[in-house]
């Protein structure tokens, strides 16, 4: 039976940053992946730019290291007010790979944990299962960094109650062959709000970034475009709901949509893969309307094409996994500090609703810290949660769930397990 320091179950955001970090400081580290690359939601999901926040440099050790790394591959820009976040998302499976190689952390692709081993409080190994192997793994500790917190069911730990209506997914795409040159003149133009819409030539590339929803908080120079796609049948009025296009480092030509917000006649249960596998087959008619709209009324889209559809739902929240400190919307409202915060952050509460003009971006007063108690299981004395599925109320896990802020909360268990090993 293989024996480690730290076994990461998740190797999404949270948890290449905890692998990371743990190997580099000398444990010995696994990550357990059930796809064939690293990076969850920046690479399966397409999720880019990485939301930008004032982290105050506290356990952003990894972050840097991620786009150094990227930056050897061209694969990262610093674009928007000096938000350094912007993905390539196939050059960071490359680079994510890369990482990992260098600081020593081990990782098993294309595997799931489906059984542990635990008495009243404690885990002592896992079961791991895919295609071609079945191993049995001991730990000293363990990361649950699964987003929908699989491992923590598995292990019948606690689950917060969820009072609220789900927040809607998203699958994201991309479209190529856009003559950007064109669509740019004529996007700066059409929209004259540069709180939306802007545009900058990076190394020689042009990037842009756009964005129109049906709710009216403002007035979204796109909007008239959508009201006629609706008129003319091309679109629905759901698919208009959410609308937000920019473009990707290193893919010239090529736009990432944040889009098609995925409703249905009831929220979808992010959990139940019948729900979910209805949300995926509307998202994928929605991807192909808002392709062909596109392609009918943005100049440069004439001979664009559909070049990517992400292969993993992007998921606001599911599961919270209980901690020895539930971390609440008054905690982050209030900035309280803590002497070791895990993260620090300013990014607002982002609760996005299926229904018209009921989303909610309540940003705060003051920046807010994280403290180390929601990353620890409730339940077992050597487990810890880190990224969406974190020990938090609804409210401040819409705020949490941001890349930066699930980068530093992998760190922060990588530390920690780090200091009790001595």
């Amino acid at each position: 039976m293989q024996k480690y320091d730290l076994v990461i179950c998740g190797g999404g955001t949270a948890g290449v940053a905890a692998g990371y970090i743990a190997a580099k400081s000398g444990l010995k580290t696994l990550i357990v992946e059930k796809n064939i690359h690293l990076g969850g939601s920046i690479t399966s999901a397409l999720v880019m730019p990485a939301m930008k926040s004032n982290t105050k440099d506290i356990n952003c050790e990894f972050y840097k290291a991620f786009i150094d790394e990227l930056s050897l591959y061209n694969g990262q820009i610093t674009y928007c007010d000096g938000n350094t976040g912007w993905f390539n998302p196939e050059l960071a499976k490359i680079a994510l790979d890369s990482l990992l190689e260098k600081v020593g952390c081990e990782v098993i692709y294309d595997a799931e944990v489906i059984n542990a081993k635990c008495d009243k409080n404690h885990v002592h190994s896992i079961e791991i299962c895919s295609k071609t192997l079945s191993l049995h793994i001991e730990s000293l500790y363990f990361l649950d960094a699964t987003g929908d917190g699989n491992f923590s069911a598995i292990l019948k730990n606690e689950i917060l109650e969820n009072f609220e209506h789900r927040q809607p997914m998203t699958l994201r795409f991309h479209i190529s062959g856009i003559d950007l040159k064109k669509f740019s003149d004529w996007l700066l133009d059409f929209d004259k709000d540069r709180n939306v819409t802007t545009c900058d030539v990076i190394n020689g590339e042009i990037h842009l970034s756009t964005a129109c929803t049906w709710d009216k908080d403002r007035k979204w120079a796109l909007w008239p475009l959508f009201e006629q796609g609706i008129k003319d049948g091309i679109i629905n009025e759901a698919d208009a709901s959410y609308f937000q296009l920019f473009t990707i480092p290193a893919m010239p030509g090529t736009v990432s949509l944040n889009c098609p917000r995925i409703i249905l006649d009831k929220d979808i249960d992010p959990l139940d893969a019948v729900s979910v596998s209805r949300g995926i087959i509307t998202a994928r008619k929605q991807i192909w309307r808002l392709y062909c709209f596109m392609k009918a009324y943005f100049p440069g889209f004439e001979a664009s094409y559909i070049s990517n559809i992400a292969d993993m739902l992007g998921i606001r929240e599911s599961r919270r996994i209980k901690g020895k400190a539930v971390y609440t919307k008054e905690d982050l409202l209030s900035g309280k500090t803590y002497e070791n915060p895990v993260l620090h952050a300013d990014y607002p509460i982002d609760i996005h609703s299926y229904k018209k003009d009921s989303s909610t971006l309540q940003h705060t007063t003051v920046d807010y810290e994280v403290p180390v108690d929601i990353l620890k299981s409730a339940n077992y004395d050597n487990l810890f949660i880190a990224g969406r599925c974190v020990s938090t109320d609804f409210s401040a896990q819409a705020a949490l769930r941001i890349q930066t802020s699930c980068f530093s909360m992998g760190e922060a268990v990588a530390r920690e397990v780090k200091k009790l090993l001595g």
